[in-house]
């Protein structure tokens, strides 16, 4: 049947619990040369003034290129199941609009 999986064209991944978890970004970066794209994940939070980088992925121009596909296609799926995604403030005040905190 053509339907049927290839088990040679299948891909085993192993995803390791610590990296299950995840990490939580609310901010990426991007550069790019003309042999790699650099994504900067990066957690900003309340009432801090310094974020920190908490995670780089490197990959090629052709991966760059997949990724935004698989992206785009994520988010048609997500809109369709949950309603449109609103765009908020593209400047992110350091204190989130809450109070600073002190110490």
């Amino acid at each position: 049947m053509a339907n049927e999986p290839n088990p040679e064209n299948q891909l085993n991944i192993e995803l390791p619990e610590e990296i299950a978890e995840g990490i939580y970004s609310n901010l990426v970066l991007i550069a790019h040369s003309n042999t790699e794209f650099v994504f900067d994940f990066i957690r900003m939070m309340p009432g801090v003034p310094k974020a920190k980088v908490k995670s780089r992925i490197v990959m090629t121009p052709e991966h760059a290129r997949r990724l935004l596909a698989a992206l785009a296609e994520n988010i048609e799926r997500y809109e369709q199941a949950f309603g449109g995604i609103q765009e908020g403030k593209t400047n992110i005040p350091f204190n989130f609009g809450g109070t600073m905190g002190q110490a």
